[in-house]
């Protein structure tokens, strides 16, 4: 709804005092959950190989597979918010582990196609359904410790990433059928930790009836004109994971090379993220999210053309940076556009974004190189940078309004 051309904010629900958490025990145990889930995920590494190689499967339906995987992944963003304000932040977490192990083993062991693809679908469903109720849980935090605690869970899945990219490379000579065993492993492992040490923080709501997401989000066109924002900038990020590798081929660079870029790229994370983290508290999160799309936008550009190493090294550095602004004010801005009664939800939603992104990021990048070439590309990636910094900041009014909104007393 506007009124006079600015967007009005939703009533959000008034929140009833509940007892907070402590922030360095649940923030310390959702990063241990974070870290061992990622570090463990050494199965997706290798599906694609696995499929084509071990079970003999051509390479267009080993692809089909994984699309099953990722349309998994889009149901499990919105699944998991629901659960997190229906059965609680902590139930849905063990759910999702747990279901994570078993659609694991039986991806692992299943023989035919038809249950290749049900078993991909629900390691999908199941995977990401932390996600969500993560966030949400810090979210349930008081507004300004949630910078901080975002920074620390992003930063605790990138390092668990690096290891998983190393350890599946050694793993895998043991053979494919280890990655999935370990892989199970590990997620029983993180919802060892949500049982012990992740308490439940979802807040108490009197006695009414339960609000439906759809009509609310209906009249808040902030949240949706902010998910739509990035569900361009991840279809944009995610080329430096599905363009660049083929430009970098095209180049004469071998697999290594491009391993090295990925690297560089967690390096630079794990290093630069904690200083971001600490430099951005207490900024204005809109002009870092607008900043940071045009870093990315620019860096990505410069990888689609560039040849030499130390210059594409360069825009590495680049595009990193501004992945590191968003990720670390990604879900402390969205945790701020969210009712207390959907908070779980709203998490979902934004979560959905990426996974949207994840779909059409190589069927739109792809697609342009194919047919327009890596110049059309770069000038694509360029343009949208600077479009999602223009729009960032022309919603930057509306933002700063309803997050005044909810954080006052």
């Amino acid at each position: 709804m506007t009124t006079n051309g600015t967007l009005t904010p939703v009533t959000p629900a008034v929140e009833p005092p509940t007892p907070r958490p402590r922030r360095s025990s649940l923030v310390w145990a959702l990063m241990a959950t974070h870290f061992v889930s990622r570090a463990g995920g050494v199965a997706r590494a290798f599906l694609v190989l696995y499929l084509t190689q071990e079970r003999g499967l051509s390479p267009t339906t080993a692809g089909a597979v994984v699309a099953a995987v990722g349309i998994g992944d889009i149901g499990s963003q919105l699944l998991g918010g629901w659960l997190g304000d229906r059965i609680g932040r902590r139930h849905t977490m063990l759910l999702g582990f747990l279901g994570t192990a078993v659609a694991l083993i039986a991806l692992g062991s299943a023989e035919t196609m038809p249950a290749i693809c049900v078993a991909a679908v629900g390691v999908g469903l199941m995977a990401e359904l932390f996600r969500p109720v993560g966030s949400a849980a810090v979210a349930d935090l008081p507004a300004q410790e949630r910078l901080r605690a975002y920074g620390s869970l992003f930063w605790a899945a990138n390092v668990g990433f690096t290891v998983s990219t190393v350890a599946a490379g050694i793993l895998v000579r043991h053979g494919y059928g280890v990655l999935f065993w370990i892989n199970a492993a590990a997620a029983v492992l993180a919802a060892l930790i949500v049982w012990r040490h992740v308490p439940e923080t979802r807040p108490s709501t009197p006695e009414a009836p339960r609000r439906a997401l759809l009509p609310v989000l209906r009249r808040d066109p902030l949240m949706l004109a902010m998910t739509a924002i990035h569900v361009v900038y991840f279809t944009m990020f995610l080329q430096t994971f599905s363009t660049l590798p083929l430009v970098m081929t095209a180049d004469g660079h071998g697999p290594g090379t491009y391993g090295a870029m990925l690297a560089l790229n967690g390096i630079l994370i794990v290093v630069v993220q904690p200083i971001a983290v600490r430099l951005l508290d207490g900024r204005d999160t809109t002009s870092v999210l607008a900043v940071s799309m045009l870093l990315v936008g620019i860096g990505g550009g410069l990888a689609a053309v560039v040849h030499g190493g130390t210059v594409l090294a360069g825009s590495i550095l680049v595009w990193t940076l501004g992945q590191i602004g968003v990720s670390v004010v990604f879900g402390a801005t969205f945790a701020g556009l969210a009712p207390a009664d959907l908070r779980s939800r709203y998490m979902g939603v934004a979560s959905t974004a990426w996974s949207v992104g994840a779909v059409l990021g190589p069927l739109l990048g792809t697609a342009l190189l194919d047919h327009a070439g890596r110049t059309a590309l770069w000038a694509a990636c360029t343009l949208t940078g600077l479009a999602l910094y223009a729009v960032q900041r022309a919603v930057t009014p509306a933002l700063r309004r309803r997050t005044t909104q909810l954080v006052s007393p």
